[in-house]
């Protein structure tokens, strides 16, 4: 049995341990808002915030969620805000992947 706070943060303890027991509603969050995009490393699209209460305010409206298939083993993705630039932490061994999306998967990616 689920218990919802008005904030949308439900939990719902499983004896299935791969099923996490916190999570959002369905009705919380952002949605895709058009088609993803294919790039040379993966994807992106624009996503569009839910009518929904905040948890912490000031809520980007669209976002855009960019995902690179780094390597077999390795998905990164990154949501920005595509109308203003915002600081990023810079970090001397976190570079920008320039390569091609990797083949033979080890993992699945649903948007």
């Amino acid at each position: 049995q689920s218990t919802c706070t008005l904030r949308g943060c439900c939990w719902s303890p499983e004896s299935d341990t791969s099923v996490p027991w916190c999570f959002f509603a369905s009705n919380h969050g952002y949605k895709v808002d058009g088609s993803t995009r294919s790039t040379q490393a993966g994807f992106e699209t624009t996503l569009t915030r839910l009518p929904s209460p905040s948890l912490f305010g000031n809520d980007i409206n669209t976002v855009l969620l960019t995902g690179e298939y780094q390597t077999p083993n390795r998905f990164r993705f990154k949501i920005t805000d595509p109308e203003t630039p915002r600081f990023e932490v810079p970090h001397q061994h976190v570079r920008s992947f320039t390569g091609s999306a990797a083949s033979q998967l080890n993992y699945k990616v649903d948007v």
